[in-house]
């Protein structure tokens, strides 16, 4: 029976999931900005969208965590192919088809080599941002909690 090793390195797909999952998290103007900022423009056709749909968000409940529907959401999708035929796709919450594009662009920038080193700053910024988001919520829940505890009584 051979064992499977799990490696420290992520897989080409799970790195491209991370960057498409951080893509879909940034905002517009992060994209714009990094997008002005290439000294190479490219050039992208669009394949597909952007288009605006639904989305069911499924949430779980109880001891058993079993499924239910919580609602649906807006979401803007886009594809788009460069000159030498990369296809990039990019997703975003809500109705903004020009985040939804650069999205996609910069995913087909990150597939190639000579790019690549450039969309991970990008992305090392959008986590940062979201970090820092995230340490700063966490910080007000801290401020607000109250502890509960029971204590022992002498008589018993």
């Amino acid at each position: 029976m051979a064992s499977i090793q799990k490696s420290a390195e992520p897989t080409a797909t799970g790195a491209r999931q991370r960057a498409m999952g951080l893509l879909a998290k940034a905002s517009r103007a992060e994209l714009h900005a990094a997008f002005e900022a290439l000294a190479d423009k490219p050039d992208a056709r669009p394949v597909r969208g952007p288009e605006t749909g639904l989305v069911m968000v499924r949430g779980r409940i109880g001891g058993g965590g079993a499924p239910f529907n919580l609602g649906e959401a807006t979401v803007t999708r886009a594809s788009i192919r460069l000159d030498d035929g990369t296809v990039g796709h990019g997703q975003a919450l809500g109705t903004d088809g020009a985040k939804a594009r650069l999205a996609a662009i910069f995913d087909a920038l990150f597939q190639q080599p000579a790019h690549r080193a450039g969309v991970e700053t990008l992305l090392d910024g959008i986590a940062a941002r979201l970090a820092g988001e995230d340490a700063g919520k966490a910080r007000q829940t801290a401020a607000t909690r109250v502890d509960f505890f029971t204590m022992v009584r002498g008589e018993d």
